[in-house]
């Protein structure tokens, strides 16, 4: 089992599901945003998610592309995104995991990214443009010590759900809706027929789901279809509505993952 997977499958052992965040690297500001992300790690999340801010980012919905948008604004940079990975690997072990397009990490370099991303504490890597279709083109060798974390979506057929399971490593992201990220209230029964149809398929790796999970109600409901969950956008608008209450929401998260 790789590092992540190992990480996972330790916190599945004690009766709960892995509880994930994103958080959207320098943002709110760049000067409190290690400590907002030691934060969410000491209240309940067992990996952290750390979104490089992007101009076109494709797969977000507007929440987290507002926040992407505002961390350019602060001059947020790969460099810096790097500096945040070293100081919070500096206190904690739990899994960072770096979420990026693929243009900007082109444009660093593919090898010099690698290279400063896991010297700084980057465990995995999920890069939401670069469909399984070009994974070879992508993912040249300058990324073997990233664990490769690759996404299904509802619109993909149970061949492809395999492929996709045994390239993944670290875990295989769900994508539970059609669209982009954002905060849902309900989901129908044909979004959990098919979180049950690809779980069934994902053999290899451990399967977390992600897009439109906002509240503890969201993880119990999708908590049988899964091993962990993934809450990006309900956690930026807690920041954005009421930062000081974000401790408490993610606590509130991190109780509805046990399984108990």
């Amino acid at each position: 089992m790789t590092k992540i997977s190992s990480h996972i499958e330790k916190i599945n052992q004690s009766d709960r599901k892995a509880l994930s965040i994103f958080l959207t690297a320098g943002f709110p500001t760049k000067e409190n945003f290690v400590e907002l992300a030691l934060s969410v790690l000491e209240n309940g999340a067992d990996m952290l998610e750390i979104g490089i801010p992007f101009s076109d980012p494709l797969a977000d919905g507007p929440t987290i592309q507002r926040s992407s948008q505002a961390a350019l604004e602060n001059g947020v940079n790969m460099k810096d995104v790097f500096s945040f990975c070293e100081q919070i690997k500096s206190k904690t072990d739990k899994p960072l995991i770096l979420m990026g397009y693929a243009n900007p990490i082109i444009k660093y370099g593919t090898k010099n990214f690698c290279e400063d991303a896991v010297g700084n504490g980057g465990a995995g890597l999920i890069v939401p443009d670069v469909p399984i279709d070009e994974y070879e083109s992508f993912y040249t060798n300058d990324f073997k010590d990233f664990e490769k974390i690759l996404l299904t979506t509802p619109a993909s057929s149970d061949e492809r759900i395999k492929e996709i399971d045994q390239k993944s490593e670290g875990f295989v992201y769900c994508v539970s809706v059609t669209g982009t990220t954002g905060a849902r209230s309900n989901f129908d029964k044909n979004v959990l027929e098919n979180l049950g149809r690809t779980y069934s398929l994902v053999t290899k790796n451990k399967m977390l789901i992600g897009f439109g999970i906002s509240s503890p109600e969201n993880i119990k409901t999708f908590a049988p279809f899964c091993d962990g969950v993934i809450v990006g956008s309900a956690v930026i608008k807690k920041i954005n509505e009421d930062y000081k209450a974000l401790p408490e929401f993610v606590r509130s998260l991190s109780y509805a993952c046990n399984d108990k």
